[in-house]
């Protein structure tokens, strides 16, 4: 098996990915950081997010596996403590494989998509952003306000949650359209709860002017200066998870609180 490790950047991390590694090799597990089969993600959910994206362009050909070092790991399967039982697993059981597709993000300023296992969002810390909310290309509404949110189930736990979006299930895909510190008032509303739509929808958004916004998609930003039109959807890529024993979603979203 060719692997890879991906480890954030402290002590514990480290010193548990290189004594994986060790063992893995010592098994005749292969370490190929340009080819992987597998990639082994040490941290947490930041770290494997990292993961997802330093390995985009052959996203479809690998798969993934979190272990957590640290104090929220939502995508991981292991503790820190538990990597001997993650060693024997990985050399002696058939995983099962889940998969989550990325959000494609395209702006009419530039031919490059941008890609989300999570969310995107476009965000504006310095005015009011309004911005045009079209679904399917039919006009859907006017949002005023920071910005605005766009979750896949995956990251219905992470930034959307604590807008108080809806945590969806494991297993169903769709996407979730929220609102960012919404501005309603008598002369302007919108619809001011969270959206949830199938997942081969097309959401568009189109302001006359983005030039203080920012647009996040999972730990990444670039500035939105000169875009006007954002279109979002459901791509054909995806993040391939591989799970060696029995997996709780709810047992998981009872330790987010």
């Amino acid at each position: 098996m060719n692997y890879a490790t991906v480890a954030k950047k402290d002590e514990k991390s480290f010193q548990t990915e290189q004594y994986l590694c060790s063992q893995l090799n010592k098994h005749g597990w292969i370490y190929d950081k340009k080819n992987p089969e597998l990639v082994i993600c040490i941290g947490g959910d930041g770290t494997l997010l990292y993961g997802v994206h330093k390995y985009l362009p052959i996203i479809n050909t690998i798969k993934f596996l979190g272990i957590h070092t640290g104090t929220l790991g939502f995508f991981t399967d292991y503790t820190g403590e538990e990597i001997d039982e993650c060693i024997q697993d990985l050399l002696h059981k058939k995983p099962s494989i889940f998969t989550s597709n990325l959000l494609k993000i395209q702006m009419d300023n530039d031919p490059v998509p941008r890609y989300a296992l999570n969310e995107m969002r476009v965000e504006n810390i310095v005015k009011s952003q309004i911005l045009d909310i079209y679904i399917d290309g039919e006009f859907f509404e006017t949002c005023h306000g920071s910005g605005i949110c766009l979750s896949t189930q995956a990251g219905s736990t992470a930034y959307n949650r604590s807008l108080k979006g809806a945590v969806i299930d494991s297993g169903i895909s769709l996407m979730q359209l929220t609102e960012i510190t919404p501005i309603q008032h008598s002369k302007h509303r919108s619809l001011g709860v969270p959206y949830i739509m199938m997942e081969n929808r097309i959401i568009t958004m189109r302001s006359e002017t983005f030039d203080t916004a920012v647009l996040c998609y999972d730990h990444l930003n670039l500035s939105l200066a000169d875009t006007h039109e954002i279109i979002c959807s459901m791509s054909d890529l995806k993040v391939q998870f591989v799970r060696y024993r029995a997996y709780s979603y709810l047992k998981r979203l009872k330790n987010l609180y």
